[in-house]
Formats: C-alpha cells, structure tokens, sequence
C-alpha cells in the first residue's frame, strides 16, 4: 500500500499541476472532490471513460428502475464520459483522485453506501474506505494487468477480498481474478457489458440519401489506418463505382489532418461537424456521440484499432445494427468475441489495403446475411434484468445509517 500511495501521489501531483496550468478550475475542484453534492444517500458508479458508460446504460436505467431507493452518482475520467452521464438526467462528476483524503471527502459529501465501478476500474481507496458493498461489472484482467499487480505485494488480494460481488467479462479474467484472490461467493456470471447494447431508434435526414448495400464505414481509426481505408477505397470503388465511404476517426480533433490525406489521394470530403452533405467521396463523421447512426448507414463496417496496435475496438455495436464486420489481426480487446465471430465465418479478417478492398468486394453479395449472423452470435447471454438481479441482492445487505 505504502509503494500504491507513492505512485499515486506522483500521479495526482501530474494531474493538478496540468489543471492549474490550464487553468481547468471546475476540472481541479472534481478531482478533489469538492463541490456541491445532492442529498440522500447514494451508489456511487465509476466508469473510465463514454465508452465503458455508454455500455453500461442498459444496466443502469435496469437499476433505477430496480432500485428507486438509492440514487446513482455517476463518476468518469473523462468530461466526455461526464457529460454523457449528465445528457441521461444523472448527477455526474470527473473522478476524484484516489487519495485517502480526496476519496473520504467524496464518500462523505455523496453519502456513498455502495460502490459499482465497471470493467478494469479497481482503485484501492475507493474498495477500502466504502462503507458498503462494492461490486464489479465487465471486471477484465488481462494476463499483464494481473503481473504488474504482483508489484504491490499483497495488495490485489486484499482489494479482491473486499468485493462483495464481481462479474467477469470473459472466462480468462475470472480465472485470473479467482487465482489472485477472489472469494469463490463473489464470483457472478461471466457477462460482457457491451453485449447488452441495443441500437437506438434513430433517423438522420442527412443519411437517408445513402444506400446502405453501397455504403461502408470505417469506424474508430487510428493514425494509419485512415490511410489504409482510402486506399482501400479507391482499389474497390473501382470495382463496385456505388461505393461510399464514411470514416469516423476514434478522434475527431485529427479530421484536418484527415482531409488532407483523402485530398492528396484525389478524393473529395464532406465533413459532419460542418454540418455538410453526404455526397463527396468521403464523409467524415468528425464528430462525438453519433457512431449508432453511422453503424446503421453502413453495410459494411472496419472496425478501427485493430490495424494499428491498439487491440481493437467494439464489434457488439455494429454486429447489433446487422453490419458485416471486417477487422485486422489486433484484436486483444475484444479477443473473446473476435473469435467466436471468425469461428462462424461472421467476421472477416484483414492485414493491409489491398486486403481490405477485397474483403469490401467479397463481402458486398453477403452482407445482408452475414450482418445477420454476427447479430444473432453476439446476441447477450443474460439480459440487464438478470444482472441487476445480482446486483440488488448484494445492495440489500446495506445496513441502516
């Protein structure tokens, strides 16, 4: 614990000063947990970031609804996160620091009686100084997670022995989970968060004009691989001259950079956020909060990350909006699910612009069917409902206050 404090202090000392340096007051106040708080007492939900929240949102409006006595705070480390969690009619704050002090202040202000932090989101002080039960969702371990925790001692297993109930995204991070120290009660069922995504109801009149079997979508790139897509592009538009491209960079901030690349390539670009027609050659979705949309205008979809490193992306959001799936060999996020995808021939593999253009020409006679499989595989095990069954049982354990 003495060697976590260390680091973390380190740590908190980078934050703040980047904050003060920024002049991010609002920001410096949440992380030290100061602020107005709402009254009663409260489950605290700790996510990492919009992506995990957003995964978690059938689960939470299952849980508002199961437990009308006990509001939900929602913390992110991400003012995106934060303000996704605030467009739902929930209070949310940036994550307080995991210092004793910050997180005590947090606790008492809130008047936290139980603790939810999804996936990999384990933060000592936060699992040792709530009052109540703590529970994980989503929980992954990853084999080199589970090594860097041995550099603190016994202090995974100490932690592991404080939750009350934790459900694992695959099987390889529950064995992991219970080797390090988990009590075999805790152990709930094996459930990834992100296949319980249902596709929202939406419709964009500035989409309708695209036709879905002639349209693909490389979603979440990275650096390089937007140039990999427009290649691509190019080499199968050539063969199939009703191809249209949407590219929806993992980060919008890069679309400038973006253009230019298409431009060089001799491609025209219509850009989202300028609120601009679809009918270029490209079109950029440079913008946050909008991938239902684009996933279901596209028939096909690249799933980003997984040529560049960053071990994948989702394939759950696209697979439930009926899209066939094309990734590249890095797919460690999302191994499980990846695999169970390849097996059944719901997915095809890739490694490079030209075989990414052949995938989109393969595909593009199947794509109705195959879309439907990687739907119908993908499909979620155990509903919300069943979850926060789980959940609740734990929650009544609560003692008065």
């Amino acid at each position: 614990m003495l060697l976590y404090r260390l680091l973390t202090t380190l740590f908190a000392a980078v934050v703040l000063g980047r904050l003060v340096l920024g002049r991010s007051f609002g920001d410096l106040r949440a992380r030290l947990a100061l602020g107005p708080a709402e009254p009663g007492h409260h489950l605290w939900l700790h996510a990492a970031s919009n992506g995990e929240l957003a995964s978690a949102r059938p689960l939470i409006e299952a849980l508002r609804i199961a437990r009308p006595d006990l509001a939900l705070v929602v913390t992110c480390n991400s003012v995106t996160g934060v303000a996704l969690a605030q467009s739902w009619g929930l209070p949310a704050r940036l994550a307080p620091l995991d210092l004793g002090w910050v997180t005590r202040r947090f606790l008492r202000n809130w008047s936290v009686r139980a603790h939810l932090a999804m996936e990999s989101e384990l933060w000592p002080h936060r699992v040792l100084g709530c009052p109540g039960p703590v529970l994980i969702m989503g929980g992954r371990l990853s084999e080199r997670t589970a090594r860097a925790w041995r550099l603190f001692g016994g202090l995974q297993r100490r932690l592991l022995a404080r939750i009350h109930w934790l459900s694992a995204q695959d099987e390889g991070s529950l064995a992991r989970y219970l080797a390090a120290g988990l009590p075999a009660d805790a152990a709930g069922p094996v459930v990834d968060l992100k296949a319980l995504y249902d596709p929202p109801d939406l419709h964009d009149a500035t989409l309708s004009g695209l036709n879905r079997d002639h349209t693909w979508l490389a979603a979440s790139t990275h650096e390089g691989e937007e140039e990999t897509a427009l290649t691509a592009h190019l080499v199968a538009r050539a063969q199939e001259p009703e191809l249209r491209l949407i590219l929806a960079p993992r980060h919008p901030r890069r679309a400038d950079d973006i253009v230019r690349l298409a431009n060089a390539k001799g491609l025209t670009v219509a850009r989202r956020s300028l609120g601009e027609a679809p009918d270029a050659d490209v079109y950029l979705a440079d913008t946050l909060g909008e991938m239902a949309l684009f996933y279901a205008a596209a028939g096909r979809v690249f799933i980003g990350g997984t040529l560049a490193d960053r071990g994948g992306h989702t394939p759950y959001e696209p697979a439930a909006c009926g899209a066939a799936l094309i990734h590249g060999p890095d797919v460690r996020n999302f191994r499980a699910p990846f695999a169970r995808l390849d097996a059944a021939g719901a997915a095809c593999a890739i490694d490079s612009a030209e075989t990414l253009a052949a995938a989109l020409l393969a595909l593009h006679p199947r794509q109705r069917a195959m879309g439907q499989a990687a739907r119908a595989l993908l499909r979620p095990r155990m509903d919300a409902q069943a979850l926060v069954a789980g959940i609740s049982a734990r929650l009544d354990t609560l003692t008065p206050a």
